[in-house]
């Protein structure tokens, strides 16, 4: 990474840091003060500091002791177990997606995009591309795990602070700053449902100094995870990719090796690993055999990773009243899964035409002569190119970030301003793809045999392709930040915060140079390039106007340089009358920029399925096809309103229940119409659709537009209870729910909206969804056993067949975990997750399951220690 500038430079400060450090401790420490005041904190959502545990705004936070006591081994785990994460939200299982081995959080269900991560309150680079061919989003996969001090979850809009991509809610990870001593640690994991899969996880953490008594802190920190690849025919109930013993369940093989278009001309004999079996088997209500293959082998579930964080901190107290400080973060992750089976050749078959931004179809139609071709005329085929072989795919990531900053007071007001680079870049290899000019000759000269698995190594050699496709995406900012009081009210002091901020987003997500000449078949593309400048202005008011009631106001200006200006302003109320009951609200106005893939240069080409009613053999049933999507740099930003209210009790000191109901309300919000309903409502898109001669589906065009609204709402219940029971130990119990209420948006643009609450319409998403825990402290014994539910859902009925179930059921797991402090300096710990092994719940519409809300892995042992010297 170009990072070698910045990384001396913060080399240097960090050295220099350690020297003037030295001299610190050389010096007598200062004296304790006596009456020290109560220690104020920033909270995410507000610049101002206070002492209120609960603010107006929701925040969960989560500790790193919960984190711990989950026994889960990466921060994605950790944050997919928050309740509001609650749908249109992926992980590294999305292997099939253009950023695989990466996952990003979704509150509210708003995409990854409209939640906002940062890190110790500062952004980072969004990753090197889309997961989506549209949306931007930070991995937080890049991201550390063993120096993480707490995980703050904003649950309310948050643009008046921090500009774009706050709609939903923040995440805001809080790492370590004054840490002391070493320790080491590392984990072993293995499946204990028969999938054997395995996973190694270790870290190291090291810190010196104490800024209060030292006046400095240096910090390191190093963790890494290795595990298996998970294919689908490691998974019991998956390998076989015979789902007839489910309501709805096909035998879910593909169909391959015909003539003429037509499934049941299949070739004379098997040609690879296929399986003579009835049509009706595979699509009801077909008649005749077919060759067809399992594609389990072909099809991984969690793809193979081999990552570590490593990051440097280092804080340094000038003088009493300036304090710097510096870090290097740094990442790499290589992620590597079976991308598909050998390249099916076909109808459909197509290569990239750079100069017209357009597909050209590819004959496919073996001529008279031909070894493959039975008749005496030219004759279209059907079948995969098994001699090449199947399809790996390789992604290298590097994510890093480079922070320089000062911060100190001048009287009663306090100051911040700083500096940084951060970038995540991608190297993307495939393996096993088709040349497209080679296939050409060979068709034409019979120089291979596509009726036969043992051609000619020199044929099959020239016909393999192996890809490369680059990607970069870069921030860099400068901001600076100023607080205090500005005078003292009755109730107290009116607080003040504001600062600006300047801020450069690039990204060069490319394709690989064989689809940019048109030698690459089949090419799957999301290519943007560009840039933009953006500056801020904020500010913010605390203002007691009793003293149980305080109101905060704050508003920010974002000026973009490729769309204009948004101004979003927050009000925020909390009253507390008494001790035990707290009051909340907020309202506030926020916006989503534009992607630079959305506005930009940029293409894109994917592949996916749709119920087509209109094929002239298989009507009603999913067809793929290919989706071209198009930039438009006439886009605005999208808009949105939030209210949230909530009630805090507190009836005893070990106890806290809150309700917080949330309402969004989102105008112009940036999408393109479901190629489904264009598929099912062909006459309301002229020229949007394209099929052969056949009339088989083969292209569906769209263009990102401000096509609609979006209004969510919804309910937050959070608990915490501690009871303290003497010889029997500390029991904690806390949980978080979501219910969401109402999810509406139209299908396609000038529709009605429709609620897909409860439902698959545009993703799963579940009505409920919430975690439960119950920790139990007795003596050198830890253990913390805690329940995940999602609920069902209802199938959609565009995506429904006949004999489909209507809903997908709900689902329960439990994970435990235990750990034992009773050696010296020693952690030893034992986990399950999935403890039950629980399957996943029956999708017919997926199949098998949803992966945006479930792990494919089963029932995952995990045995661990650490020491601290």
């Amino acid at each position: 990474m170009k990072l070698n500038l910045l990384a001396a430079t913060i080399i240097s400060l960090l050295a220099a840091q350690i020297a003037a450090a030295q001299e610190a401790s050389d010096a007598p420490p200062s004296k304790p003060k006596d009456d020290q005041p109560v220690e104020q904190i920033v909270v995410t959502g507000s610049n101002i500091r206070g002492v209120q545990k609960e603010g107006a705004s929701a925040v969960q936070v989560i500790t790193a002791k919960q984190i711990h006591a989950s026994g889960k081994t990466n921060l994605t785990d950790i944050l997919r177990s928050v309740s509001a994460n609650s749908g249109n939200s992926f992980d590294e299982t999305l292997t099939g997606s253009f950023s695989a081995g990466t996952a990003g959080v979704s509150l509210r269900g708003l995409g990854q995009g409209s939640t906002l991560i940062l890190l110790d309150g500062k952004r980072v680079a969004n990753y090197a591309t889309s997961y989506d061919q549209q949306h931007t989003f930070v991995d937080i996969n890049s991201l550390p795990l063993a120096a993480v001090e707490r995980i703050e979850v904003l649950k309310d809009g948050a643009s008046a602070v921090y500009g774009s991509d706050a709609v939903a809610g923040v995440v805001n990870i809080i790492l370590k700053k004054n840490y002391q001593g070493v320790e080491v640690g590392g984990s072993a994991s293995r499946s204990a449902s028969g999938t054997g899969q395995t996973e190694r996880d270790y870290h190291i953490l090291a810190g010196k100094g104490d800024l209060n008594k030292d006046g400095y802190n240096i910090f390191f920190s190093l963790d890494g995870q290795q595990r298996d690849q998970l294919d689908q025919s490691d998974v019991s109930y998956l390998k076989d990719s015979d789902y007839r013993n489910q309501q709805g369940g096909r035998l879910n093989w593909n169909v391959t090796n015909f003539y003429n278009n037509d499934q049941t001309q299949g070739f004379a004999h098997a040609v690879g690993p296929v399986q003579r079996v009835p049509w009706s088997a595979v699509s009801p209500g077909k008649q005749g055999d077919v060759w067809a293959y399992n594609p389990a082998e072909y099809n991984t579930l969690m793809p193979s990773i081999n990552r570590y964080h490593a990051l440097l901190h280092g804080t340094l107290q000038i003088n009493d009243q300036v304090q710097a400080y510096s870090e290097l973060l740094y990442s790499h992750s290589n992620t590597s899964f079976v991308f598909g089976p050998p390249l099916s050749v076909g109808t459909g078959l197509r290569a990239w035409n750079n100069a017209t931004q357009s597909l050209t179809n590819i004959n496919t139609t073996l001529p008279v002569g031909n070894p493959a071709n039975p008749y005496g005329q030219p004759t279209p085929i059907t079948t995969n190119l098994w001699d090449v072989g199947l399809r790996n795919k390789t992604d290298s990531i590097e994510f890093g970030r480079v922070l320089v900053g000062a911060k100190g007071s001048v009287g009663n007001w306090d100051w911040d301003t700083s500096a940084l680079h951060s970038e995540s870049r991608l190297q993307e290899s495939v393996t096993n793809f088709g040349n497209r000019y080679v296939f050409q000759q060979l068709l034409a000269d019979g120089g291979y045999d596509f009726t036969k698995t043992n051609n000619p190594s020199s044929a099959v050699d020239a016909l393999r392709l192996i890809t490369l496709r680059p990607a970069v995406s870069r921030l860099n900012s400068v901001d600076a930040t100023i607080t205090g009081p500005i005078l003292t009210l009755p109730a107290g002091d009116l607080g003040f915060a504001g600062g600006v901020q300047f801020r450069n987003e690039s990204i060069n997500a490319n394709t690989s140079t064989a689809i940019l000449s048109g030698t690459e078949l089949r090419p799957a593309i999301s290519i943007a390039r560009g840039s933009r400048n953006v500056s801020a202005a904020y500010g913010e008011f605390k203002v007691p106007l009793l003293s149980t009631l305080e109101a905060n106001v704050a508003g920010r200006l974002d000026h973009y340089s490729d769309f204009g200006t948004a101004f979003s302003p927050k009000l925020s109320l909390r009253y507390q009358p008494t001790n035990w009951l707290l009051l909340r609200s907020t309202l506030s106005r926020g916006f989503r920029a534009p992607s630079l893939l959305e506005i930009t240069n940029s293409s894109g080409v994917g592949y996916s399925s749709a119920v087509d009613p209109y094929d002239p053999v298989t009507p009603n049933k999913p067809h793929s096809y290919t989706g071209i999507i198009a930039s438009n740099p006439k886009l605005k930003p999208e808009r949105s309103k939030n209210f949230d209210f909530g009630v805090v009790l507190s009836p005893w000191v070990n106890t806290s229940l809150s309700v917080d109901f949330y309402r969004i309300n989102q105008t112009d919000v940036i999408g393109q119409d479901s190629d489904s309903y264009i598929v099912q409502h062909p006459d309301l898109y002229p020229g949007r659709i394209e099929r052969d001669a056949q009339g088989h589906l083969q292209t569906v065009y769209n263009q990102f537009q401000n096509q609609s609204s979006l209004t969510t709402s919804g309910l937050d219940f959070n608990l915490r209870q501690i009871l303290h029971t003497g010889d029997l130990g500390k029991f904690s119990l806390s949980g978080g729910w979501t219910s969401v209420l109402s999810y509406k948006k139209p299908r396609a643009a000038g529709l009605d909206a429709v609620d897909a609450t409860g439902t698959n319409i545009f993703f799963a998403l579940p009505k409920w969804r919430g975690t439960t825990a119950l920790t139990w402290d007795y003596h050198d014994v830890s253990s913390t056993l805690s329940w995940y539910y999602t609920g069902g859902y209802k199938i959609d009925e565009d995506a429904r067949q006949d004999d489909f179930p209507t809903s997908v059921k709900s689902n329960t797991t439990f994970d435990l975990s235990i750990a034992y402090t009773g050696i010296k300096n020693t952690t030893l710990t034992l986990a399950a997750q999935n403890l039950l092994n629980q399957k996943p719940s029956w999708d017919a519409s997926a199949p098998y399951f949803d992966s945006s809300l479930y792990d494919p892995r089963g029932r995952f042992i995990t045995l661990g220690a650490s020491y601290k010297f």
